[in-house]
């Protein structure tokens, strides 16, 4: 999988379809024990912020709701869609995420993927989207596991596998592309 947005990947990531967020299991019952999840929400402020402005669609997950409480409410009262929930760790063995997945932004977008916890469910939907044959951006500073070292083995893994692994504001500066957009000008207060 090549890592940069090719026009057999789809479209590049500034373009119309050319990309989708993925929020995987931001849980109320997780987050408390996410090393560095004060960081990480803030960036998926910043992401859904940028994702209203440009159209991008954003599928959520949570994993196994029951006993692991529902979204932080920082993201879901940004948000106006439903969680996903799952009992698989990776996103793409959930018949109901690939249902939501297929109806919300189809079989060519780049998925960028934040959430918790880095080194399992994160990393196993990364591995699944690669495996689907999709291009596959890991935003580092949008994800967290419990221990930092967990982390940056879930990133490491998810490089070696072919992920692209990225930052929000490249992503947002990726997905805007041109400082003449009317949208980056509304970013600019996320930005500073």
């Amino acid at each position: 999988m090549s890592a940069s947005w090719t026009p057999d990947t789809g479209p590049g990531p500034h373009e119309p379809g050319g990309a989708a967020l993925v929020l995987i299991d931001l849980q109320e019952k997780l987050a408390p024990h996410i090393d560095g999840i004060g960081e990480a929400l803030e960036n998926v402020r910043k992401l859904l912020a940028l994702a209203k402005l440009i159209d991008l669609p954003v599928l959520l997950t949570t994993q196994y709701a029951k006993g692991l409480g529902p979204t932080v409410p920082a993201v879901a009262e940004a948000l106006d869609v439903e969680p996903i929930d799952k009992i698989c760790f990776g996103c793409f063995r959930d018949e109901g995420f690939l249902k939501a997945l297929d109806e919300r932004v189809g079989p060519r977008a780049t998925l960028l993927l934040a959430g918790v916890e880095t080194h399992i469910c994160v990393l196993q939907t990364a591995l699944g989207a690669l495996a689907a044959g999709r291009s596959t951006h890991v935003l580092a500073d949008a994800a967290g596991s419990r221990s930092r070292a967990n982390h940056e083995l879930g990133l490491a893994r998810m490089r070696q596998a072919g992920c692209v692994i990225s930052s929000t504001e490249m992503a947002i500066y990726e997905l805007l592309g041109d400082s003449r957009r009317p949208e980056f000008k509304q970013m600019l207060p996320y930005l500073k």
